[in-house]
């Protein structure tokens, strides 16, 4: 993870040396160009990448297991396009530029669709199953997304200002930005590594988990509101990334097997990684020109949605 911050810090447009790059910290020197970019420009993006990478992945792991189903994920489920709609709302309709406000409609946004999700995939005989709560899914998130769109097109100038962002994009993002936001997704991370062991329980079987005394409804209430503080948080700075939380669990499982206790902290460090990964390699693809981020990860992300649903759910 340290490696893929410096090579965030080092390459781009302008290529600096890695020995630069750690001179800009440990020597100050405010005529170097080199010193100006990496702490004005790619310093915070490095970050901006790592803690998003980081906060999508946690957020994608406690979904699938309380869900059960490993095809799901805060962009799959609609949770990203809940927050994001509401974004462009405010952004598009009230020329709402202030991150502390966008960040907590942004949360309002995924809670609205991370209940609706739950309701539509509730209906019915069966109950809550692995393939109808990705169909309710699905349809919220169409629906979000045909909504955001339809502001859009009424709307040109706001187009033009969200665009970029709601493709999912680390470009341009400042401390400042970041200094409201990380403590709200420190306080996730936190209270994600606090709860993995009751999501340990929860995963046996809820009908297990309370002949063991679980509060299961306590449970999956705490676990629903830490999805929505870490998706809605990086949304508000970052937009939709998606599949992050989606391919991430699964690669963490490798390593980490069935345990919670170290699936959590495994998908934060290889969500970080990988969405670093992303950032440096779409500043080339399209050189001189760079891809926002979000294209990258779903370059990554849906071959492996495809593989995840041959193996996960079609062969069930």
């Amino acid at each position: 993870m340290l490696a893929c911050i410096f090579a965030s810090m080092a390459y781009g447009f302008t290529s600096i040396k890695w020995s630069d790059v750690y001179y800009s910290f440990t020597q100050y020197d405010s005529t170097s160009t080199a010193h100006i970019i990496v702490q004005t420009s790619r310093f915070p993006r490095a970050l901006t990448a790592a803690v998003i990478g980081a906060s999508l992945a946690i957020a994608g792991s406690l979904i699938q297991g309380l869900t059960r189903n490993p095809l799901a994920d805060p962009n799959i489920l609609g949770i990203n396009f809940g927050a994001s709609f509401m974004v462009v709302l405010f952004v598009t309709t009230l020329s709402v530029t202030s991150l502390p406000i966008l960040t907590g409609v942004s949360f309002f946004g995924a809670g609205i669709a991370a209940i609706a999700v739950y309701l539509l995939g509730s209906l019915g005989r069966d109950g809550l199953t692995p393939v109808k709560i990705i169909l309710a899914g699905a349809a919220i998130s169409a629906l979000f997304s045909s909504f955001t769109q339809g502001m859009l097109v009424l709307d040109e100038q706001g187009l033009e200002e969200v665009m970029f962002w709601l493709t999912g994009s680390v470009a341009g993002r400042s401390l400042e930005m970041l200094k409201f936001v990380l403590p709200i997704m420190g306080a996730g991370w936190l209270s994600a590594f606090v709860i993995a062991r009751h999501m340990n329980v929860l995963t046996i079987g809820e009908d297990t988990a309370q002949g063991l005394g679980q509060r299961t409804l306590l449970v999956k209430l705490a676990v629903g509101l830490i999805i929505i503080v870490l998706a809605g948080s990086s949304v508000a700075v970052a937009g939709p990334v998606g599949f992050i939380g989606l391919v991430v669990p699964t690669i963490a499982r490798q390593f980490a097997g069935n345990d919670y206790r170290w699936i959590i902290p495994y998908s934060a460090i290889i969500g970080a990684i990988i969405v670093l990964a992303a950032d440096v390699a779409a500043r080339f693809v399209i050189w001189p020109s760079e891809l926002p981020v979000g294209v990258m990860t779903a370059i990554i992300g849906i071959p492996a949605f495809i593989a995840i649903a041959r193996k996960g759910i079609v062969n069930k």
